[in-house]
Formats: C-alpha cells, sequence, structure tokens
C-alpha cells in the first residue's frame, strides 16, 4: 500500500520515519527511483493503522496520502489514475460525483505538484504531480505548543521543541519506558520524552540549575522564581506524573548500580561554549575526604575533556541500556576536520545514524544514534585503549578555541573591509 508523505524537516527525518515504522511494526521501503531530498517521499507502509501511528508522532513529516496516481504531466497523472485498482479506491469511480461536503468531508483528496527544492529557479511546470487521499497530518503543533518561549523554567541551552521530538522519536521512547539524560540541565529532552508516556529522569552537576536557584535566563528577569524547576516544566504540560527526579551529580562518577537500568538514554552534552564542561576533582595530589565535607560544600570541579565525555557516555550506555535501548546524543565537530571515523564507537553499541546540523561557516554538531547490542564486559570499558578503531577523537578537546578562533577571524575580516569602505 502506499502512503504518500510530505517531508518538510531534511536530515533526521529518514531515521525518525524508520525507527517510527519500527515502533508501529513497519519496515521502511521507498520506491525504486527515492530521493531522500526531495520535499516528497513515496513509502510502501503495510496499513492504514500503521500510517496513522507514524502521523500520531513524526514532527518531521508534514502530511501523509493514500498514492492514487503521479506522473510528470497531468495526461500521465491522469493515465495512472486509470490504472489505479478500482477496489482499492475510497469512491468507486473518477471522475467524482455527487454532492461535495467541505465542512464535515468523509475523505479528503489532494493534488500535489512538486516544483523542485531550489527557490532560486523554480521552472514554470512542475517536475511531478501526485494525487490521492489524505491520511493524516503530522504532528509539527508540538514545536509551537512546547516552544521554548513559552515554557515556565528555561536556561542557556534549553533544547529547541523540535529538536527534541525528533531525538525523542529516534530514541524510539514510548509509554511506560524509563528514560534517562546524564546532563539534564533545564530537562527539554525529558519534557520531549513524557509526551509520549516515558518516565524521566536525569543529573546534572550544577546545583543550581537542578535546584532551580541562581540568575534566570530570560531577558526581563533577575532571578529565578521560587517554582522554576524541571519538575515544573513537566507539571505545566500536564505530565508530572511521569516525574521521577533530577539528581545533582558528576557524569564521570557513575552513582547507579551496575545493572541493566533504562531503556533509552538522550541527551546534550555541554561543548565548553555557552555551558562549560567540568568534573568534579583536583589537579591537587590531596584533597580534602568526602566525609569531612559538611553539607552544603560545593566540591571542587575541574575541566572535563570532551573527549572522555564522549567516552564516559557510550560506557555508561552500555552499562545501563536495556538490550535494543537507544543512545541518542549530541557531538560538535570542527567542520574543515570531520570525517565519519571521529565518530566515537563502543563494541556494544551499533552507530544507527549520525545527522549534521550546522551551527557555522566552520561548526556543526552531530546528532548520533546508536543502539545496544551485545551485553557489556568488563574488558569493554577500556576497548578504546586497546582497539585503535575505538580510540576517542581527541579533537573534540580543541573544539572551544576552533569555535571561538573562527569568530575572531570573522570578526577581523569584517573589520578589515569597513576600514577598506572608509578608505
Amino acid at each position: 500500500m502506499y502512503r504518500r508523505i510530505r517531508n518538510t524537516r531534511k536530515g533526521p527525518i529518514q531515521l525518525e520515519i524508520k525507527s517510527l515504522l519500527a515502533l508501529n511494526g513497519g519496515q521502511f521501503t521507498p520506491e525504486e527511483n527515492f530521493n531522500e531530498k526531495s520535499p516528497f517521499w513515496v513509502l510502501n507502509i503495510p496499513s492504514e493503522e500503521i500510517a496513522q501511528g507514524i502521523m500520531k508522532r513524526t514532527v518531521c513529516a508534514k502530511s501523509l496520502f493514500e498514492l492514487w496516481g503521479q506522473g510528470r504531466t497531468h495526461e500521465d497523472l491522469q493515465a495512472s489514475l486509470n490504472s489505479y485498482p478500482m477496489e482499492n479506491m475510497a469512491l468507486e469511480f473518477l471522475p467524482f460525483q455527487g454532492k461535495v461536503n467541505l465542512k464535515n468531508p468523509e475523505n479528503v483528496f489532494c493534488l500535489l505538484e512538486d516544483y523542485g527544492s531550489d527557490p532560486n529557479s523554480i521552472p514554470e511546470e512542475p517536475v511531478h504531480i501526485y494525487f490521492g487521499r489524505w491520511i493524516a497530518d503530522g504532528q509539527r503543533e508540538l514545536i509551537r505548543s512546547y516552544s521554548v518561549k513559552k515554557r515556565h523554567f528555561i536556561g542557556n541551552t534549553s533544547m529547541d521543541a523540535g529538536l527534541s521530538f525528533i531525538m525523542a522519536n529516534h530514541c524510539k521512547v514510548k509509554a511506560n519506558d524509563l528514560v534517562f539524560d546524564p546532563f539534564v540541565g533545564t530537562g527539554s529532552l525529558l519534557v520531549a520524552c513524557s509526551h509520549f508516556g516515558s518516565y524521566v529522569c536525569g543529573t546534572d552537576i550544577d546545583y543550581n540549575t537542578i535546584h532551580g536557584i541562581g540568575k534566570a535566563s530570560r531577558k526581563d528577569q533577575k532571578w529565578r522564581g521560587p517554582d522554576e524547576n524541571i519538575r515544573a516544566n513537566l507539571r505545566q504540560y500536564g505530565a508530572e506524573k511521569s516525574y521521577i527526579d533530577v539528581l545533582v551529580s558528576d557524569a564521570s562518577k557513575t552513582i547507579w548500580r551496575p545493572r541493566e537500568l533504562f531503556d533509552a538514554i538522550i541527551t546534550d552534552p555541554p561543548y565548553g561554549i555557552r555551558e562549560s564542561t567540568r568534573k568534579t576533582g583536583s589537579q591537587k595530589e590531596i584533597i580534602k575526604p568526602a566525609e569531612e565535607c559538611g553539607e552544603n560544600h560545593v566540591p571542587v570541579s575541574m575541566a572535563y575533556h570532551l573527549s572522555d565525555i564522549f567516552t564516559d557516555l557510550l560506557n555508561f550506555a552500555a552499562k545501563h541500556l536495556v538490550m535494543g535501548g537507544r543512545l541518542v546524543y549530541w557531538l560538535p565537530v570542527y567542520r574543515p576536520e570531520y570525517s565519519e571515523e571521529i565518530i566515537p564507537k563502543h563494541p556494544c553499541l551499533k552507530l544507527i545514524s549520525n545527522c549534521e546540523q550546522t551551527l557555522s561557516s566552520h561548526t556543526a554538531r552531530r546528532l548520533i544514534t546508536m543502539e545496544k547490542l551485545k551485553e557489556f564486559e568488563e574488558k569493554d570499558e577500556l576497548a578504546h585503549l586497546t582497539d585503535s578503531k575505538l580510540s576517542p577523537y581527541q579533537g573534540h578537546n580543541s573544539f572551544r578555541e576552533k569555535y571561538f578562533s573562527g569568530i575572531t577571524k570573522k570578526i577581523a575580516k569584517e573589520e578589515a573591509n569597513n576600514t577598506k569602505n572608509k578608505d
């Protein structure tokens, strides 16, 4: 059965649709001449029930149609419609006859014309034409209703609502799953997962963020209010029952029992740009024992290199994900030096997807999706030291310097141009 998906957000859409198909018992089977860059996709979906299940969650696909005919011209389209099986049509024949009910129609039909994806070179005639019965729209309204601008509790790096829902779909989270974010921040990813009925929890090293105190991130607000916290965010969207808890904890020092706990791990680690990369510890040889510290003691912190962050994250996922569970996270990269070989790897985790979001002309971040396919063994924790294929990419550690060096060069170039224009 053909279903027409109208694609509006390129990049992560293919994995989102694949993940949602898998959740609903289907497989990703595109047509022979499938073009991922096209705004129109034609897929084989086994049933309308599965199609409806996809559209109840996707924020990438705009609309879905049962495809009745297609062609490069209107004549081709008519020939295609004439060959469509009569028993599959919602109406018994074409052209349509009878009264049209625009207020409460039983069926909605659409003629879709594809004029390509280049707004600077639009042809006079469409390059392809489709006709079909409307099935459902996607969940694009979630991006508006869950907008960070309207959210009760936000921070400097709160994740965009659209990206949060894409990550949740990549993770294949569903009702009653247990989802964990080790760099939880203000909980944007937990909010998205709770919308789909998952139970959520997280940790962060920032005491003020976890407890919702200190300076506010909003322009017209100096200090955070008494009820600005992650629980309040879930309460805002009617999902407080999904909230387990969030803890102040260092991601480099696990606090969890050595067992499989989580159905999914979803996170956006700090890159050292707007949020610092820190862990508890000191360069000093002698550190005051924890038992000698008071209740309000703030531990000494030190730099947490990005290569160590991702090594620890992958080891944590390998230990604590259930078999088949997914890890979804963002990886910052310096574009001139990027290649797929620098993506962190682990013997227990399979790379499912790798999508780019451009940040600037020289920097980007990759949305990485991995799935646990092997039980964790003690030797796997140090695999990055013994296997060259699994060695961490040290270049991540200089991402901050390269990010700001690019900005400095850009400012210097603009100043030089301005000086030249004045002369």
